[in-house]
C-alpha cells in the first residue's frame, strides 16, 4: 500500500508567496502520446530525445530519423515501410544488451520518422573511456563480452549494426552493456534494400572496417572489425590511428595501414588478448574471428569470476558503473539502498535567497520556479514518473549553488519525495524522506509538523520494502509524538495505529495486533462515528480475527 501525505496546513510542498516565474511551455508530442521532452543527443542521422509515454506514465528514449539522412523524399512511403519492417524485427531481439524498441512511428505531415525505445540509465563507453581509459583488463572483456553476446544475436537474424562504436554503447547503472542504434541498422535479406541514400556510407570512419570504406556490403565481420577498434580503445586509451587524422587519411588507414600493437601503448597486456583485438582487426573479413560467439570464447578467460559471497555495494554518487558486475554477480538482487546521512547544518543566511534571485550553473533564469510548477501540475495530471525526471534535473545542481538545506531545495526534494513515494518507488523515497526529517527538525524543531509526516512516510516506505520490525521499531517513536503533539485521536495517528497493527498480523503477532485493533476500534468509533468506513473496515477485521468489536 502506497501512503502520499494529503495537503492539509504545514504540508506545503512549495511557498506560494514565491515568485515561479514562466509557466512551463508545452512539449512537442507525435503519434498522439509521446512528448519529446529534452534533447539527449543529435547525430548524422537524426536527433535523440528523452521522451515521456503519456499514456503508461514512463521516461522513453525517442530517435527522430531525418527524412534527408535516410531517403529521397519522392520515395518516402517506401522508406517508411521499410523503417517500419526493420523497427519490428529489431524488436524482436530480446536481450538484455539491446534496449527494447517499443514504437515505430510515422508523422507524414513533418516528413519524419520516430523510433521510440527504452531509456537507458547510465553512462556511455565514450565517456567511461574518456574518464577511465585505459580501462582494466577485466571491465574491458566484461564490456566486449556484452557486445559479442548482443552481436550473437543480431547476427543470427541477421542484423548487422554497421556502427558500433563508443557512442552507441552505454553502461547502464547496473553494469549492463546496452548496444543502442539497431532500430536503424539495415536486415541482411535480399528482398531489402538499404535505407541509407546511393552512395551514402552508414557508420563512423574512426571504427568503419576496411571493406564499408570501399562501398562492399557490411558483414557480421564488418561488426568484429569494429569491435577491435572499440576493444583497442578501452585496453589502451588510444584510436586505432592517430586522433589528427583527416577522413581521407582514415580511410586509407583502414583500408591499408597496419595499427600498432596494444601493447606499445600498454605494459603488461595478455598476450592472448592482444592477438584477439589484432584478429578482429584483419583487413580481410575472412582472417577475422569467425563469429562473435568465438570472440566470446576467447574473452572468458579475462572475465571476472562470481563472488556470490562478497557483499554487493551499491556505487558511490558520480561512480562510473561498473560492467564487471554481471558476471561477478550473475542473476543477483540489486545492491541494498544505503541511506543517506543527514546533512551537516550549512552557516547562518543573512537574508533568504528566494527563487531566482541568485544564478544557478547549469539552469536558465526563473528554471526551479518553472520546475516546480511543471512537476506539480504533472503529478496533480497523474504523470508521476515525469514530475520525479523534472525533479531531478533542477535539484543537484540548485543544492550546489543554493545549498542542500536552502528553503527552495528543501521544497523541491519534499515534492519528489511525495512523488516517488505516490510512484511505488520506497527504495528512493526511504532516505529521501529520513533525511528531509532531520533537515527539518535541525531547521523549525523535533514537533515540526512536516517532519514529522515525513518520519510517517519513512515508516510507510520501510514496510513496503518488506522491513516490518525495522517499520514496527521506528513507527513506536514516531506514534508517540504524534500523540504528543496531535493527540491520541488524529487523523495521522489513527492511520499509523491501523498500518501498524497489520504489520504485526503480517509477522505473526496475532494477540498484539487483535489488542491494538480493539484499541483502535474504540477510538475510530469516538472520533469518526460507528458507520464510517474506517471504523467498519476494523470491525470486520476483529470479527475475521474471531474477535469481534465489543
Amino acid at each position: 500500500m502506497t501512503h502520499e501525505p494529503r495537503g492539509r496546513a504545514g504540508w506545503r510542498w512549495a511557498a506560494p508567496e514565491a515568485d515561479w516565474g514562466p509557466v512551463h511551455t508545452t512539449p512537442e508530442r507525435i503519434a498522439g502520446r509521446y512528448e519529446l521532452v529534452g534533447s539527449i543527443s543529435t547525430g548524422g542521422m537524426g536527433q535523440v530525445w528523452r521522451g515521456y509515454d503519456t499514456v503508461l506514465d514512463r521516461e522513453v528514449a525517442v530517435k527522430v530519423i531525418r527524412p534527408d539522412a535516410v531517403a529521397d523524399p519522392r520515395l518516402y512511403d517506401e522508406y517508411a515501410r521499410r523503417f517500419k519492417r526493420e523497427a519490428r524485427v529489431t524488436a524482436q531481439m530480446e536481450n538484455p544488451g539491446v534496449p527494447a524498441v517499443y514504437d515505430a512511428a510515422i508523422d507524414k505531415d513533418k516528413g519524419s520518422l520516430y523510433l521510440v525505445m527504452q531509456l537507458v540509465h547510465g553512462v556511455s563507453l565514450s565517456d567511461t573511456i574518456n574518464e577511465a581509459a585505459p580501462l582494466p583488463v577485466a571491465t574491458a572483456a566484461a564490456v566486449a563480452a556484452q557486445i559479442c553476446a548482443v552481436l550473437s544475436e543480431a547476427h543470427a537474424v541477421p542484423i548487422v549494426h554497421r556502427d558500433l562504436k563508443p557512442g552507441n554503447i552505454m553502461v547502464a547503472d547496473d553494469g549492463t552493456v546496452k548496444v543502442l542504434d539497431f532500430g536503424i541498422a539495415a536486415v541482411l535479406r535480399t528482398d531489402v534494400t538499404r535505407l541509407t541514400q546511393t552512395g551514402t556510407p552508414l557508420g563512423t570512419y574512426a571504427y568503419m572496417p576496411p571493406e564499408q570504406v570501399r562501398g562492399l556490403p557490411a558483414t557480421p565481420a564488418s561488426d568484429l572489425y569494429s569491435l577491435g577498434c572499440v576493444l583497442y580503445q578501452m585496453l589502451t586509451g588510444q584510436s586505432i590511428f592517430p586522433d589528427d587524422y583527416t577522413v581521407f587519411q582514415l580511410q586509407v588507414a583502414h583500408v591499408g595501414e597496419t595499427p600498432l600493437p596494444p601493447s606499445v601503448h600498454l605494459d603488461g597486456l595478455p598476450q592472448d588478448l592482444e592477438e584477439l583485438t589484432l584478429d578482429l582487426l584483419a583487413k580481410d573479413p575472412e582472417d577475422r574471428p569467425a563469429s562473435a560467439q568465438d570472440v566470446y570464447e576467447r574473452l572468458v578467460p579475462h572475465l571476472p569470476l562470481p563472488e556470490p559471497s562478497v557483499p554487493d555495494r551499491p556505487l558511490p554518487p558520480g561512480a562510473l558503473p561498473d560492467p564487471t558486475r554481471p558476471y561477478r554477480r550473475p542473476i543477483s538482487p540489486r545492491p541494498k539502498a544505503v541511506m543517506v546521512a543527514p546533512t551537516k547544518p550549512l552557516p547562518p543566511r543573512s537574508g533568504e535567497t528566494t527563487f531566482g534571485a541568485a544564478p544557478i550553473v547549469g539552469l536558465a533564469p526563473g528554471e526551479l520556479a518553472e520546475a516546480d510548477q511543471h512537476a506539480q501540475a504533472l503529478i496533480e495530471e497523474g504523470r508521476v514518473t515525469q514530475a520525479i525526471g523534472v525533479l531531478d534535473d533542477v535539484i543537484d545542481p540548485a543544492a550546489t549553488a543554493l545549498g542542500a538545506e536552502s528553503a527552495q531545495v528543501v521544497e523541491l526534494r519534499l515534492l519528489r519525495a511525495n512523488a516517488l513515494a505516490i510512484n511505488g518507488d520506497a527504495r528512493r523515497a526511504l532516505p529521501e524522506f529520513t533525511d528531509l526529517a532531520d533537515i527539518l527538525e535541525r531547521q523549525a524543531g523535533s514537533r515540526d509538523e512536516r517532519a514529522l509526516l515525513c518520519r510517517q512516510q519513512a515508516v510507510y516506505c520501510m514496510a513496503q520494502l518488506g522491513e516490518n520490525t525495522r517499520a514496527l521499531r521506528e513507527a513506536e517513536h514516531v506514534l508517540d509524538r504524534f500523540r504528543r503533539v496531535f493527540g491520541e485521536r488524529s487523523e495521522d495517528a489513527l492511520d499509523l495505529r491501523r498500518e501498524m497493527a497489520m504489520w504485526r498480523l503480517r509477522s505473526g503477532g496475532t494477540e498484539q495486533a487483535s489488542s491494538e485493533l480493539r484499541s483502535l476500534y474504540a477510538d475510530l468509533r469516538a472520533a469518526y462515528g460507528p458507520g464510517a468506513p474506517e471504523t467498519l473496515q476494523i470491525a470486520e477485521l476483529l470479527v475475521r480475527l474471531g474477535d469481534g468489536p465489543r
